[in-house]
């Protein structure tokens, strides 16, 4: 493998196929959360909260701050119904999880603990949720929600901003693949 590929032996995702509807929702989201952090893996805090293009505040660190506010929001708020602060908000500033992504190792570790936070309580949740309970609903601004349309969702989400990691990656050092 040149510097640009991971190992295929020392890439920690998971594997296999799953049994059931869960495990397998449980296995591809869990594979997105691990490739952001590989995407990340290795920089320093220039280069986490290194802009893409300007005017846009879009960075690596950035999409890390924003993966914590969708984990909050659609596992805590949306589908157990909590009434939680957002982890980061500013009501004059709606891309407040971008802009303050800045390039100070106090603000990159309290993003990634802030991240993996967000991501023990959603998984804790997803612990306790049958098998079965997938087509159970919630409600969401009037509109009833099965949960697994928000497993589909928060898959998909991850997968839209692993490949804006991707490109974010790719600048900073040529890296690609994972």
């Amino acid at each position: 493998m040149t510097d640009r590929w991971m190992d295929p032996d020392d890439d920690p995702r998971p594997i296999g196929s799953p049994e059931g509807e869960l495990a397998t929702l449980r296995q591809y989201l869990t594979h997105y959360r691990m490739t952001l952090r590989l995407k990340c893996d290795g920089l320093d805090a220039e280069q986490l909260a290194r802009r893409s293009v300007p005017p846009s505040a879009l960075s690596l660190l950035g999409l890390v701050r924003h993966m914590a506010v969708v984990e909050q929001y659609w596992f805590q708020r949306v589908l157990q119904g909590r009434t939680v602060d957002p982890v980061y908000s500013d009501p004059a500033d709606r891309d407040v999880e971008f802009t303050s992504a800045v390039a100070e190792q106090a603000v990159v570790d309290d993003s990634f603990a802030t991240w993996q936070h967000q991501v023990d309580a959603a998984d804790a949740w997803l612990d306790t949720l049958p098998e079965g309970d997938l087509g159970a609903t919630v409600t969401r601004r009037d509109e009833e929600l099965p949960v697994r349309d928000v497993l589909v969702h928060m898959i998909e989400e991850y997968a839209r901003h692993v490949g804006h990691a991707d490109l974010l990656r790719e600048c900073i050092d040529g890296r690609t693949g994972q």
